[in-house]
């Protein structure tokens, strides 16, 4: 029933590790630097995180795999804000570490049907599609800032017409100077609509709906909603409340979401410190994305194969089993939550 954390843990010269694992699990639970009377007044016992093992990491000198476990109760239901909060809050600052990655978490059964999932997930989305028994084919407009919304829109309609099953805007492209996002929302729907008739199939665009502050967000996903489309799209760097908040909305109109993962590699490509894309991975599919960039192998953006199937698995497997090679370090059954897609980012060229 205790949430499990699995953290690489590089101590500073000098400390052992398994006091510098107990420190980790001290710090992103009920202890501080000291000793204070207060902990008297509750049940540290209970509450405190626990360093159960410590393990070399295999082909290396300093560095050490830290199994943390959590009560439950540490933890408000159904929010990732304040999970993150406390797994990720200040340990990464601690002195006593000379670096530190989340690897691997496993959330279990009973916190995880506090979070509603993703809406539709692969096989709703293929029925209003009506699409299957293929990969569905997209690709991103291309240069992603400078057109205006006309030509914008003009890509749109001759991708969709020559085949793809979507376009969808880049990450930066929200609502600037050279195109305000009603008008390129407006080019859009017109090429989707455009293709769809001259095809015969259902197609689409990722709207990005990303925006300064959730009031700005909600009336850009509402007026795509209005004119037709069957896609939004946020970015990772609108934080984990905002997403979840934009999955509650999309829940709400029946609304594929889609999140591009941008900012992840900032904390996610670095092998020592930061936090292992699996983990971003399974914190989606509980917020209730259903669509998540999950990286290529043959791209432009840095990808093992062992390592992108593993964020496959995470995002598709109704059940994760222990897989090393992948990455898995634990059982995980995904309470009946549904599957996210995942998206090859970064091209397949």
């Amino acid at each position: 029933t205790d949430i499990l954390a699995l953290f690489r843990i590089t101590p500073q010269p000098g400390v052992d590790p398994v006091e510098a694992a107990a420190a980790v699990a001290g710090e992103s639970s009920t202890a501080t630097w000291t000793v204070v009377w207060t902990d008297l007044l509750t049940a540290c016992d209970i509450y405190r995180a626990k360093a159960y093992r410590v393990d070399p990491v295999p082909g290396t000198n300093d560095q050490f795999f830290a199994y943390i476990a959590y009560e439950c109760d540490l933890f408000e239901e159904g929010s990732l804000a304040n999970l993150t909060a406390s797994i990720i809050g200040n340990v990464f600052g601690f002195k006593a570490v000379k670096a530190l990655r989340l690897e691997d978490m496993r959330i279990p059964f009973a916190y995880l049907k506090t979070f509603q999932g993703p809406a539709t997930g692969v096989i709703v989305e293929r029925e209003r599609l009506d699409k299957f028994g293929r990969p569905l084919l997209g690709a991103t407009v291309k240069p992603k800032l400078g057109l205006s919304g006309k030509n914008y829109g003009r890509v749109v309609y001759e991708g969709l017409r020559g085949g793809l099953d979507f376009l969808k805007d880049d990450e930066n492209i929200n609502s600037q100077p050279f195109m305000r996002w009603k008008e390129r929302f407006l080019y859009c729907m017109e090429g989707v609509n455009r293709a769809a008739a001259a095809t015969g199939e259902v197609k689409g665009s990722y709207l990005n709906v990303t925006a300064g502050t959730i009031e700005n967000m909600y009336e850009r996903a509402e007026y795509a909603n209005t004119i037709g489309t069957v896609i939004v799209m946020v970015d990772l760097v609108i934080g984990y409340t905002a997403i979840q908040t934009m999955a509650i909305w999309a829940r709400k109109a029946q609304m594929i979401l889609h999140l591009h993962r941008a900012g992840n590699s900032t904390y996610a490509r670095q092998k020592n410190h930061g936090i292992n894309f699996r983990v971003i991975c399974k914190w989606m599919r509980m917020a209730g994305v259903d669509h998540i960039h999950a990286g290529t192998v043959v791209g432009k953006l840095e990808g093992d194969p062992l390592m992108v199937r593993g964020f496959y698995n995470t995002l598709l497997l109704t059940e994760l089993k222990v897989n090393l090679a992948e990455g898995l370090f634990f059982d995980m059954d995904w309470a009946s939550l549904r599957k996210c897609v995942p998206v090859a980012s970064g091209g397949i060229h």
